[in-house]
């Protein structure tokens, strides 16, 4: 059999040639109809095809062929596959190029006898992509049995990208079908992320940088072009080099080898080569961009090196970015959000969000992000549901589109249908009387049914949270995250600026009790205004109290607004990632001779002083008699301590879900935390997000822990449970299941609540 002619993007012009006359077929004013025949006679004749064939995507997700060259013309509207059947449904079921030598062999072979396709054998498929959505399947086949080259996938790759964009304009099909491909293209899409903070977002998707968007795929003049993608490479490898070396910089706070991965992505020649030969192909610097991007991201998610899996996310970014600077897009994105906002960005800091508008921000969609994220405890904070790690659903939202965002099940609905309205109407109703039961327990004790008083408190950072205090019925701030104001200031804050923090959360309280907890920064936590301290391995660090002590300057200011807010009241201060009761010590003689240069100088004092240790390290778990002969009152942070118990990192997304709280090595381990601190004399209490959880709360309690401090969301429906549950018979059932060899004995724990009917 002979081979047809290897094909070259250099012969007669190769891609370049073929979408000019693409242009010149889209510009004629036949039917749409003629157009399409006309098309696939230019692509089959540039490839060196026997045959081309162009399919459609119908709204019951049946791929009909539309457009042919080489097959018999009466299969045209005739031939149907469904999406996963046969090589064309397989093509648009995974979004990627099927190149087959031998296309009968395949297994999902479907021959159709109305094609005539009895002698072909070479198969290339490529989808025809827009938005995230396969609109279609461009096809072309030879007798030969051979392997099509990477030239010729990328080639109908760029035709593919041609043809999906006009066809979404309307100018290739008739107003009947385009009607259906509009539908395809804007139809429901259900997608899966991580639950982060719980509620229900109901609204309008906006973007924090909407994505640019490329209207001119077709070149009209390539040097142009060229000239165009040139200058845009260079100011945007002097932007990430000016960003990389300012201290100011939004990459803060990850490892040094990562930013210097990033730069290098930015000045790579092969990068800026694929580029340049996909514009001399005859593509618009845009649309180059575009079509390398969806190449690389395809390219890497299929490597088996999880390093290379990770680092698409920086060549999405890259690729954002230089899009911009061809547009000339790059300020900063505008906060005029539309009433009922969705917010979709890849990443987000926490003074971002808090520069949005509270009443028409609705939800948020991250690309990335965690629970234990900044931008998460301040989402929390404001009561705004947050899903994570939903980088798919950025590339498939258009600004605009209704949304449902679901905080509890980590899920996003983009263009629900009305069933998934209806169904969350319902859910949101539900939702608000569960709310209006939970309201009606604020005032209520959290009592258990056999007499066990469990003292609820709050976690807080920013002044939004001081409302929380009163609706929820909380007994005080159990966790006041001083840092936060650190965080979310452009600059240093001055002494005058945290007395004024501090006493609006004392006046807040109404005399409740509040615990201040001193500045907890390093590690993750780092500001933009002060310098940075690169580590191979930040969480085990110079972070927290380390800080602290080796920066007095800093916890000096911070003792000095402290005692002047709580002047004639109560003050209790909490160190944090205590390890050795040395450095309780240092602390405590620092804040005495604070107090003592303010009596000096004629000011009053706390009316009572306390200094408490967070225990968070496994270190001061194991000797806890000797920080509780030097501190008031004992805290254990949850979320620092069980990432070290379990040495899993809380922001790694392999072994965040490996390991549950609610094992029985782990409970047993804050048992005797519990037991070592009530034999010490010494008050303890929890604080993390993991208490929040019904279920985490009742292991807490029944190991022991009577104080436990939450996100204020989350005191209605622990307290709910709390009175619920006779304590006693649950200790009793935990104690015997402690000594289990189990990874988890959450399932037991639930069963156990739902026999006895508590409320979770």
């Amino acid at each position: 059999m002979m081979q047809p002619p290897p094909y070259s993007a250099a012969d007669a012009g190769g891609p370049r040639l073929l979408l000019k006359r693409l242009r010149q077929i889209m510009a004629t004013t036949v039917a749409p109809q003629a157009r399409l025949d006309d098309l696939a006679h230019a692509i089959a004749s540039n490839m060196t095809a026997d045959v081309c064939s162009i399919y459609l995507r119908r709204r019951t997700d049946i791929l009909e062929l539309f457009a042919t060259e080489g097959l018999n013309p009466d299969a045209v509207h005739e031939t149907r596959l469904r999406v996963g059947e046969g090589l064309v449904g397989v093509i648009a079921s995974t979004a990627e190029p099927l190149n087959l030598a031998d296309a009968p062999l395949h297994p999902q072979f479907a021959y159709r006898p109305e094609t005539g396709e009895d002698q072909l054998h070479s198969f290339l498929g490529v989808p025809m992509l827009r938005s995230g959505q396969v609109l279609g399947v461009l096809v072309v086949q030879n007798r030969a049995v051979r392997q099509y080259l990477e030239e010729e996938v990328e080639a109908l790759q760029t035709v593919a990208m041609v043809l999906a964009e006009v066809a979404a304009s309307g100018d290739l099909v008739d107003e009947e079908d385009y009607e259906e491909v509009d539908e395809v293209l804007h139809r429901a899409k259900h997608i899966r992320g991580a639950a982060i903070v719980s509620g229900i977002g109901v609204g309008v998707a906006a973007f924090h940088e909407p994505p640019v968007r490329v209207g001119k795929v077709i070149a009209d003049d390539v040097r142009y072009e060229i000239t165009r993608l040139s200058a845009a490479m260079e100011s945007l490898q002097r932007s990430v080099d000016d960003m990389l070396a300012s201290v100011d910089q939004p990459l803060q706070g990850v490892p040094r080898e990562v930013l210097e991965a990033y730069r290098l992505f930015a000045h790579d020649q092969g990068w800026f080569r694929r580029l340049r030969e996909a514009v001399l192909g005859g593509l618009t610097a845009e649309a180059a961009v575009q079509r390398v991007q969806a190449e690389n991201r395809n390219r890497i998610l299929r490597a088996r090196d999880p390093y290379l899996r990770e680092r698409s996310h920086d060549l999405d970014d890259l690729a954002h970015r230089l899009l911009r600077h061809l547009t000339g897009d790059i300020d900063e994105p505008s906060d005029d959000l539309p009433d009922a906002a969705i917010l979709f960005a890849r990443t987000m800091g926490p003074a971002e969000l808090l520069e949005y508008d509270r009443d028409k921000l609705f939800g948020v969609v991250l690309g990335e992000g965690s629970a234990a994220s900044h931008v998460a405890i301040v989402a929390r904070a404001l009561g705004i549901p947050l899903v994570g790690k939903a980088g798919d659903a950025l590339d498939q939202t258009e600004p605009g589109d209704h949304v449902i965002i679901d905080g509890d099940a980590g899920e996003i609905h983009v263009r629900p249908t009305s069933e998934v309205v209806a169904s969350y109407d319902a859910k949101i109703e539900l939702l608000s009387e569960q709310r209006a039961e939970l309201t009606a327990l604020a005032k209520e004790p959290a009592r258990t049914r056999d007499g066990v008083d469990i003292s609820l408190r709050m976690n807080a950072g920013l002044q939004v949270d001081l409302r929380h205090l009163e609706d929820t019925g909380a007994d005080g701030i159990g966790l006041f995250r001083t840092e936060l104001q650190f965080m979310v200031s452009a600059t240093l804050p001055r002494l005058g600026a945290q007395t004024a923090l501090y006493a609006e959360v004392l006046d807040a309280s109404g005399g409740k009790p509040v615990v201040f907890r001193t500045v907890d920064l390093g590690g993750d936590k780092v500001l933009p205004y002060m310098e940075r301290e690169r580590e191979e391995n930040p969480a085990l660090g110079w972070r927290a109290i380390r800080m602290s002590l080796d920066r007095p300057g800093l916890l000096r200011t911070q003792f000095r607004a402290l005692l002047a807010a709580a002047e004639g009241r109560d003050l209790d201060v909490l160190l944090p990632m205590v390890t050795v009761a040395e450095e309780v010590r240092q602390a405590k003689a620092l804040l005495n001779k604070e107090a003592a240069r303010r009596e000096k100088l004629g000011h009053g004092l706390p009316a009572a002083m306390r200094l408490g240790a967070m225990i968070e390290a496994p270190a001061a778990a194991w000797r806890i008699e000797d920080i509780a002969a030097e501190a008031d009152f004992l805290s254990v942070g949850g979320n620092d301590l069980m990432q070290f118990f379990f040495a899993a990192g809380r922001d790694s997304a392999r072994v965040q879900g490996r390991y549950d709280f609610l094992s029985p090595p782990f409970l047993s381990y804050l048992k005797d935390i519990a037991a070592r601190a009530a034999a010490a004399g010494r008050p303890l209490s929890f604080c993390g997000e993991q208490a929040g959880a019904p279920l985490n709360a009742l292991g807490l309690i029944g190991v022991g822990f009577r104080t436990l401090s939450v996100s204020p969301l989350a005191i209605g429906p622990v307290k709910r449970l709390i009175r619920s549950i006779d304590l006693s018979a649950f200790e009793t059932f935990l104690n015997a299941r402690l000594d289990a060899n189990e990874a988890s004995i959450r399932h037991d724990i639930e069963a156990f609540a739902r026999d006895a009917g508590v409320s979770f």
